[in-house]
């Protein structure tokens, strides 16, 4: 049995994905040359992993040298919440409110190949999500999902900016969507005007500045005694909250997987304060927050009440 565009987008809806489109594998020139250049000026900190495996992560071929097709897939974790409702001063990544995301897509994505391997076992297929060496929102450009913003975020014109985003890698021709080549960021600077720590140019980001970056990816204390999170224990959202088109198109999500733990709306600054290892393993139980580890968020949260302690 053969398999059709349309038929892999309804199985896609019906597995709960709201965004999908389909790309042709190909390389993407000008998106390498980009990566390679915002790795040659260091920006990507110490995420060494991103270089190491710049040359599959540059040319998909290197990864999959089968891949003909790229189903780029998008789900809505925007819960109608927003740190207005947290019971605390410190602030937590709204994605990082409900269960962990890798988990949740990959086994509809793995659903999604099963599905096409019952009938058609000889395909070959791949799952990505975040993890895996590729460029995920070239990828979901490509297939028409949306544009890349100024704040190098995917940007959707139904969903704004809080979409989490995966691919099936296919060894197998498919009918294609028209890429999304439209920039509608237009002449709006919010998100680098917004940027407390100026890690944001137009279309480019400084990790080592990036609040979001520095809350979980960066190990160790940090450099800087006069460096100030504004608040964020985990994460950041402040490019997202100021867009337009996330105030203009944002909807609710109903899946249960991303609506937020009780205690991160419900914990007051004592709770996180005194936060015991134990708390931390039962809290962040198949959670994104288990990336910065107890030790990363323990951080952040001294590091935020020496901030405020000095404002009373």
């Amino acid at each position: 049995m053969s398999f059709t565009s349309f038929q892999i987008k309804e199985k896609a809806r019906e597995l709960g994905f709201q965004k999908i489109g389909i790309a042709k594998a190909k390389e993407c020139s000008d998106d390498q040359n980009n990566l390679n250049t915002w790795l040659e000026e260091e920006r990507n900190g110490t995420m060494v992993w991103i270089n190491n495996r710049k040359e599959e992560r540059g040319n998909l071929f290197n990864y999959f040298p089968e891949a003909k097709s790229v189903i780029s897939v998008g789900l809505n974790y925007y819960v109608g919440k927003t740190q207005e409702d947290l019971n605390a001063d410190y602030k937590f990544s709204n994605y990082a409110w409900g269960d962990d995301y890798h988990k949740v897509l990959k086994e509809k994505l793995f659903n999604l190949l099963n599905w096409i391997k019952i009938s058609s076992s000889e395909v070959k297929g791949i799952v990505c999500v975040d993890t895996a060496p590729i460029m995920e929102k070239v990828w979901a450009r490509e297939a028409g999902l949306g544009w890349i913003g100024k704040h190098t975020s995917l940007i959707t014109k139904d969903y704004g900016s809080w979409i989490f985003l995966g691919e099936l890698l296919l060894d197998i021709e498919l009918d294609y969507d028209p890429p999304f080549h439209e920039d509608l960021c237009g002449t709006c600077t919010a998100c680098l005007d917004s940027c407390p720590t100026k890690a944001l140019e137009s279309y480019k980001i400084d990790a080592k500045k990036c609040i979001s970056y520095l809350t979980i990816e960066h190990r160790g204390e940090f450099e800087s005694s006069s460096l100030d999170l504004e608040g964020w224990i985990y994460g950041c959202d402040i490019c997202q909250e100021v867009c337009p088109w996330n105030k203009k198109f944002e909807q609710t999500s109903d899946l249960s997987e991303f609506q937020p733990r009780e205690e991160i709306l419900s914990y007051k600054n004592n709770d996180w304060d005194n936060l015991s290892v134990e708390n931390y393993t039962s809290l962040f139980k198949k959670s994104p927050v288990k990336r910065t580890k107890y030790k990363g968020l323990k951080r952040n949260i001294n590091k935020n009440r020496k901030d405020l302690s000095k404002c009373e």
